[in-house]
């Protein structure tokens, strides 16, 4: 996932942590204007900071609206990225200083400022004087990434409501800021609610060696294993004991509640007064107009059409899963969803002879970084170059430079940051972030990761699942679309500014490329001895992953409807309980766990809204794409460096349909994702066929 949304500021906290540059008035102020951390973890730097971009995003404005002859692109257009870009370099930054700062102070600071920013691109998108600027400027025929920004960025402002009265406009103002405030709120108390389960030796069966002796017992002999992603991902997947499974999975589910519900009550209620003050029935409407999936009745039609895609495989995938589990255990009639990554990581070791264990030492957190930047700069055709005198906010982050290894020409093309591994306060999830876009001739684009996996300590050497490598594929593909889309003329149309459901389609691409042998033996060693990973190991790892595509879209299908069914209706009709349950028993195959409270930190209901749906969209996008890759030569050939020039380095100069049918030739369709799901089932019938031979 990304952490921030990159439009125009219409969704207030959205647009604001976005796309940065900076105006020369800025440049005195400070010592560095484009990196807020540099002076330090001090909440009144950061401050001093966010407000002399704030000043510069004024003065940009002033200009604008200043002009007294004719609109043009250079005195009217580029003036109004410069003041967004001020907007969001000081958005993106005080959002990151509040997600991973090293003291509650700092983050509380930057939880403050991002709000404040938030209001300032609000009162942006509601400025009558710019919106009739932009619109007095002729349009340049022979410029298309322009009209198309210009049209785009118009677009925006009347879905903001900029056409409004003034009292309404006031209205609309006083709405952002309040689903602003309570968003910051609701992502806080998620961050701040790390749960502890204990557990005893006995109830620790099951679980790797490395994991067990990370973890020392105290007095009365008894463990302390949080609800952080390296302690509860491997409970709820390998631990042998079911009681010690239900009460990870409760404690995960339950560590925002009940802090949040009335917190997400107040998103919800102001996100829906919004809507139909903007005009819209819903704010699921207001949401999809500017996406690719134009409206919430086009989004029901489609999630119907993925669930009778997918619906038949992911039954026979539950009755194999269940017909396994009931020959292991006397008298079980159902699987419960605690124990559903518990199960099926059984079933792959019976069918496959795949124990997701046995790979985890072939990928140390070291090797797979090493591992992933190296199939990134051969299928990119980039170069990356460690920065060892970089300042960060943090001394675990890693800097690297990206330079630009196609042709002769070598120049640097932006900078990334990876902010890899667990700390105290800091964000819990595992996301991609921009710091700086880029302005071609002007400004190169930067941006982070921010996960939390194993390792990053001493003598822990951060053994990964291999579903964590596949996360690293994803965040980076993020990453790669950022700096590679982050080379155009508006710092506001940038990789991460493409309509928002598509913006999971290149980080879902580049996921695929795990399964590759040549990649995977590149760089996946034994920890210990140095081995390569056995060929045999990964053709059952890859099999073992084929199976459950079709639940895993019944997943997706279930957040995607949830999201938008909470962003559908009045919101005082919402039992957020009640309908949990109805969809869970509607796409999930397995028992709902009473106490289950998902809602409440389910970050996406504030981040993505309605909206939920793009990774089902970008899914069937993303292995459409990789369908035109030649599997034997996945890094080599000519698709690679048209993937790259037609697809990310655009960013959004274009629509982003048009971005689709420019690489495939044609329009998305599900006939790749219908063969993704069943892949396991023809591989099972191609080896009956083998067998019978």
């Amino acid at each position: 996932m990304i952490s921030v949304r990159i439009p125009h500021a219409r969704l207030a906290l959205a647009a604001v942590l976005a796309c940065v540059s900076f105006s020369a008035a800025a440049q005195d102020s400070v010592q560095d204007p484009l990196h807020a951390w540099t002076k330090g973890a001090d909440p009144a730097a950061l401050e001093s900071w966010v407000n002399a971009r704030l000043e510069a995003e004024k003065a940009d404005i002033e200009k604008l609206t200043a002009v007294k002859s004719a609109h043009t692109v250079e005195n009217t257009v580029r003036p109004y990225d410069d003041a967004l870009n001020e907007l969001s370099l000081a958005g993106n930054e005080a959002y990151l200083m509040y997600s991973v700062g090293d003291s509650a102070p700092l983050r509380d600071k930057g939880q403050e400022l991002v709000a404040k920013i938030s209001s300032a691109a609000t009162d942006l998108n509601l400025n009558q004087n710019v919106y009739h600027a932009l619109a007095a400027v002729p349009l340049p025929a022979n410029d298309p990434p322009t009209r198309h920004y210009v049209e785009r960025a118009l677009l925006e402002y009347r879905l903001a409501g900029v056409d409004k009265d003034e009292a309404t406009r006031a209205k609309i103002r006083k709405l952002q800021d309040k689903i602003t405030d309570a968003t910051l709120v609701f992502g806080r108390n998620v961050a701040d609610g790390k749960l502890t389960v204990a557990a005893t030796k006995t109830e620790l069966k099951g679980l790797p060696e490395d994991y067990v002796a990370r973890h020392k017992p105290a007095a009365d002999g008894t463990y302390a294993l949080t609800t952080d992603s390296p302690d509860s991902t491997p409970v709820l997947n390998f631990a042998a004991d079911p009681g010690l499974r239900k009460k990870m999975y409760l404690a995960y589910n339950q560590r925002a509640y009940p802090a949040n519900v009335a917190v997400l009550k107040s998103v919800l209620e102001a996100r829906q007064d919004l809507a139909t003050t903007l005009g819209y029935k819903t704010f699921a409407d207001l949401a999809t107009a500017d996406q690719m999936i134009g409206s919430a009745s086009n989004l029901r039609h489609f999630l119907d059409e993925v669930d009778q895609a997918s619906k038949d495989a992911a039954d026979k995938e539950y009755a194999l899963l269940l017909a396994y589990a009931k020959q292991q255990q006397t008298g079980l009639t159902n699987i419960s969803s605690a124990d559903a990554g518990f199960w099926s990581e059984q079933y792959r070791r019976a069918k496959y002879d795949f124990d997701a264990q046995s790979v985890r030492p072939y990928f140390p957190y070291d090797e797979v970084q090493a591992g992933i930047l190296a199939t990134a700069a051969k299928l990119f055709h980039v170069e990356f170059r460690t920065v060892t005198d970089a300042k960060t906010w943090d001394p675990s982050v890693s800097t690297f430079d990206v330079y630009n290894a196609s042709g002769t020409d070598k120049e640097k093309l932006g900078r990334i940051y990876l902010d890899m591994h667990p700390r105290d306060g800091k964000d819990k999830w595992f996301s991609s972030a921009p710091i700086v876009p880029g302005i071609r001739g002007r400004q190169l684009p930067e941006g982070a990761l921010i996960c939390n996996f194993s390792g990053g300590v001493p003598d822990d050497p951060g053994l990964m699942e291999y579903s964590e490598v596949v996360t690293f594929f994803h965040e980076f593909g993020h990453l790669m679309h950022h700096i590679l889309g982050g080379q155009g003329e508006w710092s506001n149309a940038g990789g991460f500014n493409v309509e928002g459901d598509f913006v999971e389609a290149p980080s879902q691409m580049l996921e695929e490329m795990f399964r590759d042998p040549g990649i995977l033996s590149a760089f996946a060693r034994h920890y210990k001895t140095g081995e390569t990973i056995p060929p045999t190991l990964i053709e059952k790892m890859n099999a073992a992953g084929a199976y459950g595509r079709g639940r895993w879209v019944q997943g997706q299908l279930f957040y995607s409807t949830y999201s938008l069914q909470v962003h559908d209706r009045d919101p005082g009709q919402i039992n957020f309980d009640t309908l949990l349950r109805e969809d869970s028993d509607r796409f999930s195959h397995f028992t709902f766990v009473d106490g289950n409270r998902m809602y409440a930190s389910f970050t996406h209901l504030t981040g993505y809204s309605s909206n939920y749906y793009t990774y089902v969209l970008d899914k069937v996008i993303a292995v459409d794409f990789f369908s035109q890759f030649d599997k034997t030569h996945l890094l080599e050939g000519p698709t690679a460096m048209r993937y790259r020039h037609t697809v990310l380095e655009p960013g959004a100069s274009k629509p982003a349909d048009a971005l689709v049918k420019d690489f495939l030739g044609r329009p998305q369709n599900l006939t790749a994702l219908k063969s993704w799901i069943n892949e396991e089932f023809k591989a099972t019938r191609a080896g009956q066929q083998t067998a019978a031979k």
